[in-house]
């Protein structure tokens, strides 16, 4: 196939660049790198199989030849960033979604939509399936990033209804591994940054909040087995083994041999209490579910971060 993935320098959508020319594709990568960074693709200019494109999805987009896939992965994706970009994250999850929609029903190609376990707000429902419609507060802080991508899931299911349009929603859940950024915001990788450095390592509240963390690898194999065999349906991609922050940051402190600290903050505005995915429908329609354990990812992803924190 020929796929275009928007958000090709992100650290999801880099890779799933390379998960897609591992499997023969050929690969258009569009990125304006608000958030994402050139250094995440550097290793795929010179690929035969793939094209890079910088281009702002929000604005019309045109790609030359014939398409198979649409995945649209552009999007600022952590706290500190829809909180820095809040006008940019609504335009990517609205006309962004519109303009790779419009694309993709041009070529006659698949789409498939990166959303988010954020649809799901704090939620009363635990853990989260597919059918709960969520608790998300729209005029918060989060709702830029959290509204975005309900309205993009609803302008999705709208053109797969009316124009018959081939798609595919995937709600992610927490996700870490190579090549998060230092600074991003989340938790894992804040937490890995301050223990090989040193420094406390911040915990918001009193760390009972809980998470689910997936290793980046089991999620773009969910993710590809969602594009090639999935229905419209959105389906949760996420590990279903539920920690608590302060577990997690007790778990990197021994991972790392960090003598640092741990030091409470208070919790950021509508902070989800508990995130934990029920996956039943992507076990049953994709045969899929993690297989990464916490501790193996973790290793990997601080020896990664070892190598360009300073």
């Amino acid at each position: 196939m020929r796929v275009l993935v928007t958000g090709a320098a992100g650290f999801l959508g880099s890779h799933l660049c390379d998960r897609l020319l591992a499997e023969g594709h050929r690969v258009v990568g569009m990125d304006n790198f608000l958030t994402g960074n050139p250094v995440n693709i550097a290793h795929l200019r010179k690929h035969p199989s793939f094209q890079f494109v910088l281009h702002d999805v929000a604005n019309f987009v045109e790609v030359q030849g014939p398409l198979d896939g649409v995945l649209h992965f552009a999007s600022p994706a952590s706290p500190v960033d829809y909180l820095d970009y809040p006008i940019q994250t609504l335009k990517v999850g609205s006309l962004g979604t519109h303009k790779a929609l419009g694309l993709s029903r041009a070529k006659g190609a698949r789409f498939l939509l990166a959303s988010t376990s954020e649809v799901y707000g704090d939620p009363l429902v635990h853990p989260q399936p597919e059918s709960y419609w969520g608790n998300v507060n729209p005029v918060g802080p989060r709702g830029v990033y959290d509204e975005a991508k309900r309205f993009a899931e609803a302008l999705t299911m709208a053109y797969h209804r009316y124009h018959k349009l081939d798609t595919r929603i995937v709600r992610i859940f927490n996700t870490y591994g190579p090549r998060m950024r230092p600074k991003d915001g989340r938790v894992v990788s804040n937490f890995i940054v301050q223990a090989i450095k040193g420094d406390p390592l911040t915990v918001y509240g009193d760390g009972s909040q809980t998470r689910s963390f997936c290793y980046v690898d089991d999620l773009i194999e969910g993710i590809v087995r969602l594009f090639e065999r999935g229905g419209s349906d959105p389906t949760n991609i996420g590990n279903p083994h539920e920690f608590t922050v302060r577990q997690l940051a007790e778990l990197v402190l021994r991972l790392t041999s960090s003598r640092s600290a741990i030091v409470e903050q208070p919790l950021p505005t509508d902070d989800p209490k508990v995130r934990q995915p029920d996956i039943r429908h992507a076990r049953e329609t994709l045969d899929w579910e993690p297989q990464v354990p916490l501790e193996d990812g973790l290793r990997r992803t601080i020896e990664y971060f070892r190598g360009i924190v300073v």
